[in-house]
């Protein structure tokens, strides 16, 4: 069962590798983007507003948390939405090879590549524009994680809700702008107005935002966001394994 479930996982990454867009939108984009705010007049200069710390030192993390929404509710949904429509997860069922197999498969891949891209952000923040590498490893490390999970989790809830690929893609793409306003995209939650900022802080990007800026600058996340970022993960999961169809 072993070698199968093996068998599987290079299988899924060889398709993987001939969606260049998939992996442009996980692996790319999000250091494109932190390379294009970076250059931005002012954005690389010490604000006093933020203790000395620059605008690009917070874009860092957002740029990583970019990379896990985006494996999460763009790339999943059509991926096993897709297997369903196709009749590929009912076939499955009937061998040995299980559709959870499969399943699994796509977390690894997708949340491998999230991981992937946060490195490549935080080593292009840091060759390019000399932003700090995180100050407590251990802690970053763990919000990255808590945030990827949560984010697969989210993206396995719109499969198991959603009827088609084209519903999947739609519900996703509701999601993904909240989301990424959320993380900080358009603006850093440490900038946002305070009520604001709490709000968003218990929200799982939010949450996941806060805990990384927090290792960025040396500290251990606060509990708090951990807590919030674990809670969603288990709602999340919890839905999802609820409601999922195989066919």
């Amino acid at each position: 069962m072993a070698s199968a479930s093996t068998a599987v996982l290079k299988t899924e990454a060889r398709l993987l590798t001939r969606e260049p867009g998939v992996l442009f939108w996980i692996i790319t984009f999000p250091t494109l983007l932190m390379v294009i705010l970076g250059l931005i007049p002012g954005f690389d200069d010490p604000d006093p507003d933020l203790g000395g710390r620059r605008v690009i030192d917070l874009y860092v993390p957002v740029a990583a948390l970019l990379a896990v929404i985006m494996a999460g509710l763009q790339a999943m949904p059509p991926i096993l939405i897709g297997y369903r429509e196709r009749g590929i997860l009912r076939r499955m069922s009937t061998t040995p090879v299980r559709p959870t197999t499969l399943l699994v498969s796509q977390l690894v891949l997708l949340g491998g590549g999230a991981l992937a891209s946060a490195v490549l952000v935080i080593a292009v923040g840091r060759i390019a524009f000399g932003v700090a590498l995180p100050g407590q490893i251990a802690g970053y490390l763990l919000a990255l994680i808590l945030a990827t999970a949560g984010a697969l989790a989210l993206g396995g809830l719109v499969c198991a809700i959603a009827p088609t690929q084209k519903a999947g893609q739609a519900i996703g793409s509701a999601l993904f702008f909240p989301s990424m306003f959320t993380a900080g995209v358009w603006l850093p939650v440490q900038t946002m107005p305070d009520l604001l900022r709490d709000i968003v802080g218990y929200s799982p990007m939010g949450a996941a935002s806060e805990a990384l800026d927090a290792a960025m600058r040396g500290g251990w996340p606060h509990w708090v966001d951990l807590g919030v970022l674990a809670l969603w993960t288990v709602l999340l999961t919890a839905g999802a394994a609820r409601w999922f169809r195989w066919e």
